[in-house]
């Protein structure tokens, strides 16, 4: 017989599944589940169940959105011409709050990982060529995250990029190498987003 009752057993390997999430906070959060009036517990869970049935990805930047396209991509005072391509959706939010870029993003889904398996077939890279294409981008600021698969998926789309009528640069240095944008404080942001520079591939 285990420790725990049967859903407690099963709650806490769900939670476990999560990223970030250790058997022992697994075991934190379902406790303190346990605690909390049921009526929280079921605002969490209709909570999870809808932004698994309302939210998708738009078709345009690979965004988070709740329709075809995301508030981003409708925003008619965003400047169409500057490209933003970052990692994940929680990179774009990160650069987001440092309220200095205008333009749009491309979302690439990862980032080039041989080690995993990831290579540009399975990202939105095919989809970012199309887009330098056909929206008159003029500038692609490649703001992936500042370590080795980052570095390596920049360097690869610059060269993608090279030949075409287009600026592409990267994110200033500032940034600490081997980080993620999601953990960057604004200000280091905002000015590693302003020094941006070209880059050569």
């Amino acid at each position: 017989m285990g420790v725990y009752e049967e859903p407690v057993a099963q709650l806490i390997d769900e939670l476990g599944r999560l990223p970030g999430i250790g058997p022992k906070s697994a075991q934190r959060i379902a406790f303190h589940l346990l605690k909390v009036p049921a009526d929280d517990a079921r605002r969490l869970a209709r909570a999870i169940e809808e932004v698994k049935e309302r939210i998708g990805w738009c078709r345009r930047c690979f965004n988070l959105a709740a329709g075809e396209y995301c508030a981003i991509c409708t925003d008619p005072r965003r400047d169409p011409h500057l490209l933003c391509v970052v990692e994940e959706p929680r990179d774009l939010v990160a650069i987001e709050r440092t309220r200095e870029f205008r333009g749009r993003y491309h979302v690439l889904g990862g980032a080039i990982s041989p080690i995993e398996g990831i290579g540009p077939e399975q990202l939105h890279v095919g989809e970012l060529v199309a887009r330098v294409r056909d929206e008159e981008v003029s500038e692609v600021i490649l703001a992936t995250n500042p370590n080795t698969e980052g570095e390596v998926t920049a360097m690869y789309l610059a060269r993608l990029l090279e030949g075409r009528a287009v600026r592409v640069t990267r994110l200033a240095s500032g940034l600490p190498v081997g980080g993620d944008l999601e953990y960057a404080d604004e200000v280091t942001l905002g000015r590693a987003l302003e020094a941006r520079r070209l880059v050569e591939p």
